[in-house]
């Protein structure tokens, strides 16, 4: 059975890494729930806005392949783009939405883990005052929902640059908003911290850029894997990244791969078809 993970948040869990930046991550167990149905997954994962792209995720679920080799991940996409605290809250649609997802991602799948990161909208006007409490119902709302009172819910860090600069500069209050970010991860149950220590981000100066979107990624599979807090970066974060992109891909993964240059127009037809041709033989 899938063991799926639900990923919940603003835009640094929805992703807006730059997708050319990266070496792309095509892996056949890993999946994605859409329509209705879980997919192969590529990038974007979670689609909220035609800005998305490069998460986490990939480099999460990527990694946790390398450790469950005979196993498939699915990755429930819910996060959304600029939303507050207050939009999650157990009454309102993302909260809803997340919950009607997850429990149709659970007629076939096992959720075993919550990715949570949020808190850029809320970095200012003194919203970290309230801001643990309001976590704290809504993670406990979440896990009454989904009957799942014991599961790992990991949450990351915001990034060290934001409160300067584009539109990460009114976020002066992010330290404080990590601060209770941290106390909630180590006061609660089954949280687990991850720092966003030396990530970097796009021009805008509040998303994380694509290769710091792999690092966190591993960091996150870090401390869901070892049921940890990681309060400093992996100190062979460069050697992972690689060592996932030089992965041999399989068949199906090929087809996957050449399939997609065809929709795109990178390929005619016709080279498609000798692509297969070549895939077939080996």
């Amino acid at each position: 059975m899938i063991k799926s993970f639900l990923m919940i948040g603003q835009s640094n869990m929805a992703g807006r890494g730059f997708i050319n930046d990266v070496p792309p991550i095509y892996n056949e167990r890993i999946k994605m729930l859409r329509n209705g149905g879980w997919q192969m997954m590529t990038e974007p994962i979670n689609y909220d806005r035609p800005v998305s792209g490069v998460s986490l995720a990939a480099s999460f679920a990527d990694a946790w392949c390398n450790v469950n080799r005979e196993e498939t991940i699915g990755l429930i996409p819910c996060a959304e783009g600029g939303s507050t605290l207050d939009e999650w809250h157990v009454d309102q649609t993302l909260f809803r939405h997340a919950i009607t997802e997850a429990k149709f991602a659970m007629e076939n799948s096992e959720l075993i883990g919550i990715l949570w990161h949020q808190g850029e909208s809320d970095s200012m006007n003194g919203k970290y005052k309230v801001y643990y409490q309001k976590l704290l119902a809504i993670m406990k709302a979440l896990r009454k929902e989904l009957s799942a009172p014991n599961i790992s819910i990991i949450i990351g860090g915001l990034g060290d640059f934001l409160g300067k600069e584009g539109f990460g500069k009114n976020c002066t209050e992010y330290n404080l908003i990590n601060q209770e970010l941290q106390k909630f991860a180590f006061e609660q149950d089954h949280c687990y911290f991850v720092t966003a220590e030396g990530l970097t981000s796009n021009p805008d100066g509040i998303h994380i850029d694509a290769i710091s979107q792999r690092k966190f990624g591993l960091r996150y599979f870090e401390a869901f894997s070892n049921r940890q807090h990681i309060l400093k970066p992996l100190n062979n974060e460069n050697e992972l990244i690689k060592l996932n992109c030089d992965r041999p891909h399989t068949q199906t993964e090929k087809i996957y791969m050449e399939s997609l240059e065809l929709a795109l127009g990178k390929i005619s037809y016709p080279e498609f078809e000798a692509q297969l041709k070549q895939i077939y033989k080996r």
